[in-house]
């Protein structure tokens, strides 16, 4: 791993390959480990960078008060600091709501879009009383043993029965090192965010992808945002589903890679 200072903190990630730079931008309670598939299928022709978000991975502790465009400025730092220019973003759930707010406040720095299992915010895609339901499940497991909660509020949203034991167990001890209080702001950032009021200004290419089985993110989520960002192009991948980028690695890299290369 390698670090860059960011206004006094520390942002962690982790770099292969050469091309043109890919940013990767992991889910809730997360960090760069969510993407290793990706640093190694898609490093041969880019320069893939896989950050820790702030209080996740190697990276240091978010401040508790922090929301999600406190995260994008973040981001942005790291791409001033490594000298990349425009990177394409891609984002996992949580960190598509966070490659949003990302062009939203800094649209100069991004190259393109690729939202994955994607919201514009849980607030901007779901109904008010799904937040609260979903905020309130994060503060009784955040009192439970980490892979406990993991195991039994997370896993069966985020994969199909069809996923393998070892990935399953993989998940669960990556996802089960969050950092309680850095957790709680991270998903407190994404309940806040409501972020429709931008898609229709989206100037620049845009992928939306998804699993076809995703209980997290459903199809209607995708399908919302799709029609609402221009010329925005919407793949679905059959039997997988919300880590759609770790349950069908192979097809998710192939998608992109034909995005970003025009294929």
């Amino acid at each position: 791993m390698e670090q860059v200072d960011a206004a006094g903190s520390t942002i962690a990630y982790e770099r292969a390959g050469s091309g043109p730079p890919v940013v990767l931008l992991h889910g809730g309670l997360s960090d760069h480990r969510e993407w290793r598939n990706q640093i190694d299928g898609l490093s041969d022709a880019f320069t893939v960078i896989a950050w820790d978000a702030p209080g996740c991975g190697e990276s240091s502790d978010a401040p508790p008060t922090f929301r999600m465009p406190d995260y994008a400025d973040a981001l942005a730092r790291l791409v001033t600091g490594l000298e990349i220019g425009r990177p394409h973003l891609v984002g996992l759930s949580w960190g598509a709501t966070l490659a949003l707010e990302t062009y939203r406040r800094h649209p100069a720095m991004t190259a393109s879009l690729v939202l994955a299992s994607a919201y514009a915010g849980w607030a901007g895609s779901l109904p008010p009383e799904e937040v609260a339901r979903r905020i309130e499940g994060v503060r009784r497991g955040l009192q439970l043993p980490p892979k406990q909660w993991v195991r039994e509020d997370w896993i069966p949203t985020l994969f199909t029965d069809r996923a393998p034991d070892e990935m399953i167990e993989r998940a669960v001890s990556e996802l089960s090192g969050f950092r309680p209080q850095s957790a709680f702001a991270m998903l407190r950032s994404m309940a806040d965010a409501d972020l429709r009021g931008m898609l229709g200004s989206i100037e620049i290419p845009t992928l939306l992808l998804y699993g076809q089985e995703d209980v997290r993110s459903p199809l209607t989520v995708a399908e919302e945002l799709h029609r609402q960002i221009p010329d925005s192009k919407l793949v679905v991948l059959p039997e997988v589903g919300h880590y759609c980028n770790i349950e069908a690695a192979d097809r998710f890299n192939d998608a992109v890679r034909a995005f970003l290369t025009g294929r």
